[in-house]
C-alpha cells in the first residue's frame, strides 16, 4: 500500500465518524420532535380535563414563565394587593389603634389558625398563627420535652431535617437537659423507647421530596410513651396531613410556600387539644397571658392554643396571609393531592423522554405513598443548569451541590407547564457539557 493511501485512511475514518454523529443527531432530533408532539398533546388533554385549572387565574403569573418554585415561595394571589391597600389605608391609616378591636387585629392569630386547620386535618381551636417556623419549633420541642417529663431525656431528631430544625432542637436540648439522637426518619419507630421524650420529624424532606410516614411514626412514638412533633413546611397545602386523625401532639409549619402567604409570612403552631392545659411555652409573652392588658408582673397562661402566642403579632403579614387563604375556599385538599401526583408522574415521564441519558437521576421516590409535591433531580452540573433554566423561563431552585428542585403547586401549575419544563431541561442539558 502506498504512503498516499495510508494517509487517506484516517481522513476517511474521520469523515465516516462525522457522518455517523450527524446521522445520530438527526435521529435524536427527530425522536425529540415526536416526543415533544406526543407529550404536548397529552398535556393539553390533561389540562382540559383538570377541574383545578380554573384556580390558575386567581394568581399573578407570567405567560412566558413556568413557575416551579412554589415549594420555596408561593405565587401572589391576585386579590391580595387590593385587600392590603384597605388594610394600610383604612384600617391603619384611618382607624389606627381602633383596628385592634374594630378590624379584628387582636384575634387574627387564632382566627387565621382556624382557616389553616382544615388544610392540615385539624379541628378549630388548635392552631395559632405567628412568629417564624424556627421560633415555633423551639416552642414545640421545649413544650413537648416538658410534657413528657419523668426520666425521658432524649430527643430523636430527623437527621436529614432542614438545618434550622436541627439547630433549634440542639439548643432546646441544652436548655432542658436532654440529649439529641439524630436518626434517619425510617429508624425512629424502632429507636423510640423508655427514655424518648419526643421526636422532631419533617413530613416531607426539603431536599428530596420524600414523604415520611406520619401515621406510622406517630403511632410508634406513642407506643413508646413519647410525643410526636412534625414540621409541615413542605406538606401543608400540598397533601392531606391528618393531624387530628393520626393523633399528632404538636406541629409547626410555614405559610409562604404552598399556602401562598407571601415572603416572610407568619408560621403556625398546632397544639392538640388534649395537651393544651399542660402546654408550657418557653416563651411566655404578654400576648399569651390570660389577662394581657392586666399588665401584672406574674405570668398566667391563657386557655387553649392561645398559649402559643408570644408578642405583638405582625399584622400586615398576617392579614396578607389571611387574604391569600381565600384561594382555598371550596378546594378539597384530596383533589390537590390527586393532581400533585399526576403532575409529578407526568413530569418524571417527560424528563425520561427529553433528558439525555445519564445526565439526571430522580432522588424523589416513585411510589406515591413516599412522594411529596416536588421532584428533585440529581445533576452534576446543577448550578449551571438551574441558572440557564431560569434564564430560559423555567424557574425551579437549587440545593447544593447537585440537586435541581421543581415544586408543583396544583392550584396554578398545569400539565403544559410540566411538559415545557422537562423539554427545556433536555435542551439545557444538551447545551451544557457534562462534567
Amino acid at each position: 500500500m502506498s504512503d498516499t493511501s495510508m494517509d487517506t485512511q484516517p481522513a476517511k475514518h474521520s469523515a465516516e465518524a462525522v457522518r455517523l454523529d450527524t446521522e445520530a443527531a438527526r435521529l435524536d432530533a427527530a425522536d425529540e420532535l415526536v416526543a415533544s408532539s406526543t407529550y404536548a398533546s397529552e398535556a393539553a388533554r390533561l389540562d382540559a380535563a383538570d377541574e383545578l385549572a380554573v384556580h390558575r387565574e386567581k394568581f399573578v403569573l407570567d405567560d412566558d414563565t413556568v413557575y416551579l418554585d412554589g415549594n420555596s415561595l408561593g405565587a401572589l394571589p391576585a386579590h391580595v394587593p387590593a385587600r392590603m391597600a384597605d388594610v394600610i389605608t383604612r384600617q391603619w391609616g384611618e382607624l389606627r389603634i381602633r383596628s385592634w378591636d374594630e378590624s379584628g387585629w387582636w384575634t387574627a392569630p387564632e382566627r387565621i389558625g382556624d382557616r389553616i386547620a382544615p388544610l392540615v386535618g385539624a379541628a378549630g381551636g388548635q392552631i395559632v398563627v405567628g412568629d417564624s417556623t424556627s421560633v415555633n419549633v423551639f416552642k414545640a420541642v421545649v413544650a413537648a420535652a416538658r410534657l413528657a417529663g419523668g426520666d425521658r431525656d432524649e430527643i430523636l431528631v430527623d437527621a436529614t431535617t432542614f438545618p434550622t430544625d436541627g439547630y433549634i432542637a440542639e439548643s432546646a436540648a441544652r436548655m432542658t437537659g436532654h440529649r439529641i439522637v439524630p436518626l434517619d426518619p425510617a429508624e425512629i419507630p424502632g429507636a423510640a423507647g423508655g427514655r424518648t421524650a419526643l421526636a422532631l420529624v419533617n413530613h416531607v424532606d426539603y431536599r428530596t421530596g420524600r414523604l415520611r410516614d406520619l401515621p406510622g411514626v406517630t403511632a410508634a412514638l406513642h407506643a413508646a410513651g413519647a410525643l410526636a412533633v412534625w414540621d409541615l413546611c413542605h406538606s401543608a397545602g400540598a397533601l392531606p396531613v391528618g393531624l387530628d386523625a393520626h393523633g399528632v401532639d404538636l406541629a409547626v409549619g410555614c405559610t409562604y410556600k404552598y399556602l401562598n402567604g407571601g415572603p416572610g409570612a407568619p408560621a403556625y403552631l398546632y397544639v392538640a387539644e388534649r395537651h393544651q392545659a399542660r402546654f408550657d411555652s418557653p416563651l411566655p409573652g404578654w400576648n399569651s397571658h390570660a389577662d394581657p392588658f392586666g399588665m401584672t408582673p406574674g405570668y398566667r397562661a391563657a386557655e387553649g392554643a392561645l398559649r402559643g402566642r408570644v408578642g405583638t403579632p405582625d399584622i400586615l403579614s398576617m392579614l396578607s396571609l389571611e387574604a391569600a387563604l381565600d384561594v382555598w375556599d371550596g378546594v378539597r385538599i384530596e383533589d390537590v393531592r390527586a393532581k400533585s401526583l399526576a403532575l409529578t408522574d407526568f413530569f418524571l415521564r417527560c424528563v425520561r423522554a427529553y433528558a439525555p441519558e445519564g445526565r439526571v437521576a430522580s432522588v424523589t421516590p416513585e411510589a406515591h405513598a413516599e412522594r411529596g409535591s416536588q421532584v428533585a433531580l440529581r445533576c452534576a452540573e446543577a448550578p449551571a443548569v438551574m441558572a440557564e433554566l431560569i434564564r430560559r423561563g423555567v424557574v425551579g431552585d437549587l440545593r447544593r451541590p447537585d440537586v435541581l428542585r421543581f415544586g408543583f403547586t396544583p392550584l396554578y401549575v398545569g400539565f403544559a407547564d410540566a411538559e415545557r419544563a422537562a423539554r427545556v431541561l433536555g435542551e439545557v442539558l444538551r447545551d451544557i457539557p457534562a462534567a
